[in-house]
């Protein structure tokens, strides 16, 4: 078999080809499906509380012009989520962290945090997230802000830390990172280059954008220890796990 049998396959925004991203619904299809994780997106509220959401504004799912950390917890529950022409009979919420990791712990299922951009104006929010924090065997966090996964290995060392790749990322440079245990990137970063990067720093790495169809993934570089995908099903088939 394949060593691509042992990819984990995380469901990006849980598996959100087949129902609204980072949703409750979205996390129950990925673990019907046999993801081997969840991918979600945390943001802060007014008050600090973090909750399940990609974007810094809510004008995309919600419609609002406001910014999530604007917003009191209790406003941000209120809203309905959703495209235009569906959200007005949406049931769709905006989950708080606490109740999605409950619900992990409850199946064992590991999540890639994705701490976002709003935790940059409130890391003791942060803190006292991390503090006491019981994740699922096999979990991680993960950011473009490195100063973010500082916080993480300071006050959460036990668990892992990932650094999402941008243009500005110095490949030569990735051992001097040292909060992070690994880098993440989009499938346009396979390559040669940026796969010995990760060897010749001891980082390993997960690629994200991947919807089944790569060639990559039947014979996978040993440094790359996950798939983040819209589409875990298909990327499970692939692995022949399905």
């Amino acid at each position: 078999m394949s060593n691509a049998s042992f990819i984990p396959v995380f469901a990006h925004r849980g598996a959100s080809a087949y129902a609204l991203e980072n949703s409750l619904k979205a996390f129950e299809k990925a673990l019907e499906l046999g993801a081997d994780g969840i991918e979600l997106d945390i943001q802060l509220s007014k008050e600090g509380t973090p909750v399940v959401y990609h974007d810094p504004q809510l004008s995309r799912l919600v419609g609002s012009n406001k910014l999530v950390n604007e917003c009191t917890i209790a406003e941000l529950q209120n809203f309905k989520l959703g495209k235009p022409w569906r959200r007005l009979f949406s049931s769709y919420r905006i989950p708080t962290f606490h109740a999605v990791l409950a619900w992990a712990n409850r199946h064992q299922l590991p999540l890639n945090i994705e701490l976002k951009s709003t935790i940059l104006d409130n890391k003791d929010a942060l803190i006292d997230m991390l503090h006491g924090l019981i994740l699922p065997k096999g979990s991680h966090f993960s950011s473009f802000h490195y100063e973010l996964l500082e916080v993480v290995k300071r006050y959460a060392p036990q668990y892992e830390t990932a650094l999402i790749a941008t243009k500005k990322l110095k490949w030569d440079l990735i051992c001097d990172y040292k909060a992070i245990d690994s880098v993440h990137m989009h499938k346009r970063y396979y390559k040669p280059r940026y796969l010995e990067a990760c060897v010749a720093s001891a980082k390993s790495c997960r690629f994200y954008a991947i919807d089944g169809n790569e060639k990559f993934l039947t014979n996978p570089h040993p440094s790359v220890i996950g798939w983040i995908t819209d589409f875990p099903d298909k990327v499970l088939t692939v692995q022949h796990r399905q």
